[in-house]
């Protein structure tokens, strides 16, 4: 693509692109009142924008990307949430996405340990506001200096307003299986199994096909952490063997995961809240993906790109084979 060929974007110029999806392409660019600071672009494709699910996905992604505001949650700075100069600018991250550094390579221990504090850490902020990721995977977990910020909140909800079933199949619980609603529960599985794999090296559920990792996920018990990790202290490794429980009430919750994971690095938890529930602040009861915002400025603080693909609407659906997603 020439520069010929990039997008016009009012307020910014676009350099080249770095990622591409289903429903998005990513441009490297900056603000024309910050030409030194470099940030993602992502530009909605004109087939998103006429489909009214993709379109409002999108616009979830911008207008929460924008509202979080937690160092390990992946930041824009503005964006326009719908019509046909729908943009979302966002920090960028040079070192990419997690499953591009475990491509070949197992993460050191401590490593390890560091990213996925920092992604609890932002998942269990998102549950104190009331709020389902829905989409947890190394793919939506961006790089910077050995920290970690969680992105891609294109199927996010508020518990208050409800969403649509969403997951990746490698990642999800096994209610969402068996097609019932997601839930803060539903994360925290995610969570138990992205801890498993990057502590043991290897994923808790293998599977050539959609239907042999749905069989895994609803009667496979994996074996503890520690079988394939020695440095796991037991307690953690017990809180994450909990956290892939089949039933979603076994499960700790994210808070106590991040907890156990900063105790494993000999941290103290500053991130004091209250444990989360199904239930919302009462401030928050108003907002949800159905809540529309036809354009959003942004403060100052940065957050990381996020290229999503496309999440189901309900599993079973003839449209949806979540398998050849990606893993």
């Amino acid at each position: 693509m020439t520069n010929a060929d990039l997008p016009q974007l009012a307020g910014y110029t676009l350099s080249r692109p770095i990622g591409r999806g289903n429903t998005s392409l990513v441009f490297l660019g900056s603000a024309d009142a910050a030409p030194e600071r470099e940030m993602a672009i992502k530009v909605p494709l004109g087939t998103t924008l006429a489909n009214h699910t993709a379109a409002e996905r999108f616009g979830n992604e911008v207008r929460l990307s924008l509202q979080f505001r937690h160092p390990h949650l992946v930041r824009g700075y503005a964006g326009t949430a719908f019509g046909p100069g729908a943009y979302l600018a966002m920090r960028y991250f040079a070192e990419g996405t997690l499953a591009e550094l475990l491509e070949g390579r197992v993460l050191p221990y401590e490593a390890a340990l560091r990213v996925l504090a920092d992604v609890t850490a932002g998942v269990a902020y998102l549950h104190h506001q009331g709020a389902v990721h829905q989409d947890i995977k190394t793919q939506n977990v961006y790089l910077s200096g050995g920290r970690a910020a969680l992105g891609d909140f294109g199927n996010t909800y508020f518990v208050s307003a409800g969403g649509n079933i969403s997951g990746s199949p490698f990642y999800m619980a096994p209610e969402i299986y068996h097609g019932e609603a997601s839930s803060i529960q539903s994360d925290v599985y995610s969570l138990g199994v992205l801890c498993f794999e990057l502590l043991a090296g290897v994923r808790p559920h293998l599977g050539n096909s959609y239907e042999e990792l749905m069989i895994s996920h609803l009667t496979r018990f994996p074996a503890p952490v520690t079988a394939s990790n020695r440095q796991v202290p037991r307690t953690l490794s017990r809180l994450i063997e909990l956290a892939m429980a089949k039933k979603s009430h076994d499960r700790p919750s994210s808070a106590a995961l991040r907890r156990a994971l900063l105790e494993a690095l000999g941290e103290e938890d500053e991130q004091v809240e209250i444990e989360p529930s199904d239930s919302p602040p009462a401030q928050r009861s108003i907002m949800g993906r159905h809540q529309h915002t036809d354009a959003v400025a942004m403060p100052r603080v940065p957050g990381g790109p996020s290229e999503e693909s496309p999440k189901p609407q309900k599993p079973g659906a003839k449209s949806w084979n979540p398998f050849k997603r990606g893993k």
